[in-house]
Order: C-alpha cells, then sequence, then structure tokens
C-alpha cells in the first residue's frame, strides 16, 4: 500500500468497548472551546452549526472553558503522534461531561468534527454521546477527494450557489475527504441556471477550499494542436489570469487525453512553461498529468522523458480511463511520485465502472448518469485499486453520486472497514441515529435492485415496503434531498418493475392478436394488436407510484438542483441525469412493431403481409424444435456460454431508439452450446448485430448464405448436417476485433437463432 500514514490506532469500535462501562452523557449544554487558537476557529464553528441544525441546540463557541460542559480543541503534540490530517478524540465524566479533541491542522480537526457527527447520537433537543470516545485516527491514503466542476455538462452543480457549495465541500470532509477538483474553463457552452460567471464561481470554490484547509485541484485540458504556436500563447496567458484570481490553487491536473491528442513531446514542454507561471502565484502547487489515449510509443516516450528531466513540478501521474494499468504506471513510474485514480463513480454504463448484470429496463429508464448508490461495488473497485496507489480524486457530474462519494472517502481514510460501517455512519451523520442500522440496509437493498434480471427480482417491492416505512417513520426528512434520492430510486424501481410485466404482457397479447387470422385482412390484425399496445400509454400502470416519483423530482430540483429532464429542469444532454425523461420509455417493443406495421402495409400482395406478420409474430418464438437467445440478457440467452465481460448498452438516438430492445444490448458470448437436437434434421443458424461475425460450428467454420453488415441486420449459415447426428452443437467465434477502431464501431451481437428448417 502506497497510503502514507497508518490507519486509526485506535479505531471506533475499540474505543466504545473502552468506555462501555460509562453511562450515556447528555451533551445539551456544553461550550465548544477553541483556546485562542485561530486554526480551530473554522472546525469549531462547523460543530456547532451542524448541531443547531440536527437538534436545534445553541451550543456557544468560547475561548476557555466555563461552568458547562465541554468540547475543546487543542493543538497536538509530538506525544500525540498525529500526523498532520489525524486527530485524537478523549473523552471523560467527573462532574461535567468534557471531551477533547487534538489536532495539528484545522483539517485535522474538521475530520475530529466529522468524527463526532457520525458518532453522537443527535435529534430534535438533544445531544446524546452513548459511549466514551478514545481514539486517534489518520488517514491510510494521502489523496481522497472529488470533482465539483461548475460547468453545463454537470447535472446539478451548475446550478449551484456559493452557499450550496460550501455546504457540500464542508460535508465532504466529514467522511474525510481533503481535496475537491474544479474545471475552471473547459466546457463553454452557456446555461441558464448558473446564479454566478464560472470566473466568479471559481475563485469562490478557491475560497472555500482555503476556509477549510481543502486541497483545491483544478482539471485543465488543452483540446487544441499545442503546435499551434498562437493557441498556446493564449493558454498560458489564459491560465496564468486563472492562478491570479486563486486565493487557494493546490495541483494542474492536466489530461492526456479526453479531451485533446497531443503527443508527450508537446505536453510535457508546455506543462514545463505552466508550471513556471504557476508557481509564480502558488509556490507549493504541483502539475499532475494523465496518460489517458496514450499508448505503447507515446507512453514510452513520456517515461523516456521523465527520467531525463525529473522534473521538481510534477506531483505525479493521474489514472483515468483507457490510461495504462494502475500496476504497470506504478512499477514504471519513479517512486519520487505519487499516483492517483480518477475513478469514474458517477456514469452506470458506457463507462469505466459499468454497473454488472444490469437489467435492460434501467439502462433505459435510468439511464448513465442516474442516482446510483453502489456501496459494495465501489467498496470491491477500491480494493482492487487503491493498494496501488496514493490515492483517488474521483469523476463526479452531479449530487446523484453523494453515496459513491461517502464510500470512496470513508474507505479512503480507513481501508479496513467494511462498506455497510460507512452507510451506518452515513445515517447516522444526515439523517436518523435511531434508524441508522434500517437505513443502512435500505441503501444495500437498493443495489440489489439494480443485480440481475428486474422481472425475478423480489426484492424490489420489498425494498419499497422499507423505504415506505422509513418515509412514515420520518417526515422530519421529507426536504432533505439525500433522503429524498434514496426514497426516489425505490419508488422508481418498484414502478418499473410494474411496468415491465405489463408491457411485456401486452406485447404477448398483440402477438395473439397477429396470430388470429381466420375472416381477417392484415390491417385488421395490425390495428388490433396497436390498440393492445397502446394500453400502455393510454391506462398507465400504478400511476400512485408515477406521482410520487414526479414529487420526488420536483422536489429534488427545488432542493439541490439534480436535474432529471432537459426539458423541465433544464439539463443539458439526455444522457445527464435524465431519470424522469425516460420515465415512461416503453419496456417491450411497441415503437419497433409500429414502425413495422407500416412497412408492411408497403408490400403489396395480401400473402407477403401475412407472411411478414407471421415473422414479427414469431420473431422470439421460431416453433417448434429450434431456439432463441437474446444475446444481451443473461436470462433469456439460456444457449450463452458468459464470459468475463458485462452486456454493452447503446445509446442511440439520444435514448429514444424504435429498434428492437434485443439490439440496444449486446454481449460477447464465448460459446453457444445445444443439445437435443433432431439428429435427423437440418439447421440453420441465423445472428443479428452489426459488422463481421466469424462463427465455427464444432470447430469448422461456417459459410454464410446471408451476410448483412450494417447495423440491426441479419447474417444467416447453414449447418453440415452432419455435426448434429450426436444431437449435440457448439458454436464458437473467431475474434472480429478491430485494432485501431474506437468501440463504438466493432462489431456486436444482439441475437442468436439455431432453426430446424426440414426433417429428413
Amino acid at each position: 500500500m502506497f497510503g502514507y500514514i497508518t490507519r486509526a490506532v485506535l479505531c471506533a469500535s475499540l474505543a466504545f468497548s473502552i468506555g462501555a462501562a460509562q453511562a450515556e452523557t447528555d451533551l445539551k449544554e456544553v461550550n465548544v472551546i477553541t483556546d485562542g487558537n485561530m486554526a480551530f476557529r473554522v472546525p469549531a464553528q462547523v460543530l456547532v452549526e451542524e448541531i443547531t441544525k440536527r437538534t436545534g441546540i445553541d451550543w456557544q463557541v468560547s475561548p476557555a472553558a466555563g461552568a458547562s460542559g465541554s468540547i475543546a480543541f487543542r493543538a497536538a503534540s509530538p506525544a500525540d503522534g498525529i500526523g498532520p490530517e489525524g486527530f485524537s478524540i478523549r473523552s471523560a465524566e467527573n462532574n461535567l461531561p468534557r471531551i477533547t479533541i487534538a489536532a495539528q491542522t484545522r483539517r485535522g480537526a474538521l475530520f475530529a468534527v466529522g468524527y463526532l457527527l457520525r458518532t453522537l447520537e443527535c435529534s430534535m433537543g438533544q445531544v446524546v454521546m452513548k459511549q466514551a470516545i478514545n481514539t486517534t485516527q489518520s488517514p491510510d491514503y494521502a489523496i481522497r477527494g472529488h470533482q465539483l466542476g461548475y460547468r453545463a455538462q454537470a447535472n446539478s452543480y451548475d446550478a449551484w450557489d456559493e452557499k450550496t457549495f460550501d455546504q457540500y465541500i464542508r460535508e465532504l470532509t466529514f467522511f474525510g475527504a481533503n481535496c475537491v477538483e474544479n474545471i475552471p474553463f473547459q466546457d463553454e457552452r452557456p446555461t441558464p441556471i448558473m446564479p454566478l460567471s464560472r470566473p466568479e464561481m471559481n475563485r469562490a470554490m478557491s475560497a472555500i477550499c482555503a476556509k477549510y484547509d481543502v486541497d483545491y485541484w483544478v482539471w485543465t485540458p488543452a483540446d487544441f494542436d499545442l503546435t499551434d504556436v498562437e493557441k498556446r500563447a493564449a493558454a498560458l496567458k489564459f491560465h496564468e489570469a486563472f492562478y491570479k484570481e486563486c486565493p487557494r490553487l493546490d495541483a494542474i491536473f492536466f489530461p492526456g487525453g479526453d479531451p485533446g491528442d497531443n503527443h508527450p513531446r508537446e505536453v510535457m514542454p508546455f506543462l514545463d512553461d505552466l508550471s513556471g507561471i504557476l508557481h509564480m502565484h502558488h509556490p507549493k502547487a504541483k502539475i499532475w498529468l494523465s496518460l489517458q489515449g496514450f499508448e505503447g510509443e507515446k507512453t514510452d516516450y513520456f517515461f523516456g522523458w521523465l527520467n531525463d528531466h525529473k522534473p521538481e513540478w510534477l506531483g505525479g501521474l493521474v489514472a483515468g480511463p483507457s490510461s495504462p494499468p494502475l500496476p504497470l504506471l506504478r512499477k514504471r513510474l519513479d517512486q519520487r511520485y505519487s499516483l492517483r485514480d480518477y475513478p469514474d463513480i458517477t456514469h452506470i454504463v458506457r463507462c469505466q465502472h459499468p454497473e454488472r448484470n444490469l437489467d435492460q429496463v434501467f439502462a433505459l429508464t435510468a439511464g448513465r448518469e442516474p442516482i446510483n448508490p453502489r456501496p459494495l461495488f465501489y467498496a470491491e473497485i477500491f480494493a482492487e485499486t487503491a493498494p496501488h496507489t496514493n490515492g483517488f480524486l474521483s469523476y463526479s457530474d452531479g449530487c446523484h453520486d453523494d453515496l459513491n462519494k461517502t464510500i470512496w472517502s470513508g474507505l479512503g481514510w480507513d481501508a479496513g472497514q467494511q462498506p455497510r460501517r460507512i452507510l451506518v455512519e452515513y445515517a447516522r451523520c444526515f439523517f436518523s441515529a435511531v434508524d441508522a442500522e434500517n437505513i443502512a440496509d435500505g441503501i444495500l437493498a437498493l443495489e440489489q435492485n439494480w443485480s440481475g434480471e428486474l422481472r425475478d427480482n423480489k426484492g424490489v417491492p420489498e425494498t419499497l415496503t422499507r423505504w415506505k416505512n422509513l418515509e412514515t417513520a420520518h417526515p422530519e426528512l421529507q426536504e432533505d434531498w439525500r433522503w429524498q434520492m434514496l426514497l426516489l430510486r425505490a419508488y422508481y424501481d418498484a414502478y418499473q418493475q410494474e411496468r415491465l410485466a405489463r408491457e411485456t404482457s401486452l406485447e404477448s397479447e398483440a402477438c395473439q392478436e397477429l396470430e388470429q387470422k381466420a375472416g381477417r385482412f392484415p390491417t385488421e390484425a395490425m390495428d388490433a394488436a396497436l390498440r393492445v399496445l397502446s394500453k400502455a400509454k393510454n391506462e398507465p400502470v400504478r400511476p400512485d407510484l408515477r406521482n410520487r416519483i414526479l414529487e420526488l423530482f420536483d422536489h429534488l430540483y427545488t432542493n439541490i438542483k439534480f436535474q432529471s429532464s432537459v426539458e423541465k429542469y433544464h439539463a443539458i444532454h439526455p444522457q445527464r441525469g435524465c431519470m424522469l425523461d425516460f420515465l415512461d420509455i416503453p419496456l417491450n417493443n411497441r415503437f419497433w412493431l409500429e414502425d413495422e406495421f407500416h412497412k408492411v402495409l408497403t408490400i403489396p400482395t395480401l400473402e407477403g403481409r401475412w407472411e411478414r406478420l407471421e415473422q414479427l409474430r414469431t420473431w422470439e418464438n421460431p416453433g417448434v424444435g429450434s431456439y432463441y437467445d437474446d444475446i444481451g440478457s443473461a436470462s433469456r440467452s439460456p444457449h450463452a456460454v458468459r464470459g468475463e465481460g458485462t452486456s454493452s448498452f447503446w445509446w442511440v438516438d439520444n435514448g429514444m431508439s424504435r429498434s428492437r430492445l434485443s439490439w440496444l444490448v449486446t454481449g460477447s458470448p464465448v460459446a453457444l452450446n445445444y443439445d437435443n437436437l433432431d439428429p435427423h434434421a437440418t439447421y440453420q443458424l441465423r445472428f443479428s448485430g452489426f459488422g463481421d461475425l466469424k462463427p465455427r460450428a464444432d470447430e469448422q467454420a461456417l459459410q454464410p448464405t446471408r451476410y448483412e453488415t450494417e447495423l440491426n441486420t441479419i447474417k444467416e449459415y447453414p449447418v453440415p448436417q452432419e455435426l448434429v447426428r450426436d444431437g449435440k452443437l457448439s458454436i464458437t467465434f473467431d475474434d472480429v476485433h478491430l485494432e485501431g477502431v474506437n468501440w463504438r464501431y466493432q462489431p456486436r451481437l444482439a441475437e442468436a437463432w439455431l432453426i430446424k428448417l426440414t426433417p429428413k
């Protein structure tokens, strides 16, 4: 592990066991004492303000002890064994309750305040210390932070005012975060909901970080050609003007790519020049670089340059998506430099850490950037990645991933703790000490809502019941935006499950209408099928759930500016948190069938129309002795042997695609295995997808009779009859990956059929 300080010398649980004999202590009347130390004035004020919010009790900040109990800050001595970010807390009870906090720095004292807010039991009119506290703690990892980019791209940050940023940055410190990263001038799209201009907010965020002794990082790419002399000079001047305006600036993060496409032979001299300007205004600040998009030659060039120059201005490397692997970076990077991870905690699909086993329903409705508490998942990612690093500063584009920020911050402070413990402390800090355990389990249940096929997930209605009970028990939290996000997910997930069941049934009914041919024309059959499909819109399921979801989205925009809709709440793009815009998108193939019915009307013959309708009706049911696999769905592809990869969810027509749903999620099976085949029958393989496909049947390469490579087209391959004489067939695939081609344009497989043709 490359953390720079050991974990807690005495963890909280040990501290509680030490003080188990002491009865609970009433802290309603205490003074918060700073001993005249200016470094502790802000932490003391934070403690007083946060206690007042939770309890209505007005503690007073005092330079010295009075007649009441006290919580006293003092400067740590060498004998305390406390690092620059650490703290100790000791409680004692004589005639009056006394709690002493020792810290070297304002930052360390703030972390102690966060510990108290997670530990004390607060409710209206009460502050109680249930057991004695005796703990000394320091963080495991040196870098523990989150990106809060004030720009149009964000789904909430761009609408925050200075007060909201101040409160949120303060609250990040409660779980040990020590840095935030702004995006000061990239992404110049206008937004009507920014309360301040970007230069004004850039200065304000810097000042907030200075107030709380939090490191202020900025993400500043060069999305232009660095060989352009005029643009290069203009960029340096632009940076200098920004540096002058910042009260505090600790680090510049320059992504090598995403965006940008400059060779390191241009990047490194540019950063060298940038460092001189930076140090004129912020002498201790460092520059960091990611190798995103750097491949073999570029990576080798960079490390060669680094070994030759060993610049003092370089803080280290940042490992972002598409960077070389963390172990390789750590191995090649000189030990004098640090390595920072840049984990994406904000997206669930088409991203660095996609949600595993996600049902397509949530990819369609919740989208790429939804409210996404993933505590167990990210604890696993942290355990895999963090030991190679000196810490992390996560990629976030809004408040929707607040719980994930807390998980990363908590593990960055104490990597050995269980994620559920962090959830309990999250609940104690922001919601209710009395119900903290139930709330923690409710959050874990929300994560499980997204694990596996939604139609079979019996936990979803149970999760809604749990959250409804919590909602009833805590009316005092009804305007709390964190609470509203968790409630919304419980309602949202249950609503989508109800819709899925209804719309799946409606599609089956529609197909039955197509089967009824006697005395009917194709137009009559299609009209009847459309009437059935339209019930999803005309007779909506569970309006009670839907209405509550609408209320919660409205509250979330009012309370924290979460932009769940482009039109209604000013989101910049449908992929940016727009859960409301996709709330009622069809969960069956209604759009596709509507379009196909229009095409049927262009077929000139009655026989041809009925033939096409029969193909549509039996698309997923090709007949007795034949088989169908929806490759992107684990439960609907029983013949697929799956590798380690996840399904790919495709973004088409801004999320409003009218394609078959099976074409919008694809997979990469290792094989398709069939048994119980008719040894005397003739079979044909059929596939839908995109690009090239090279299947083998029992290791024998197959030759197509139909080979279409455009998006959502068909390929067909006869199966040599001798291969099925044993009643079995195994289909494997040669590698058709295209080197140097973006992942969006790589071949993909959506559906597979093994169709029994004619018995011999």
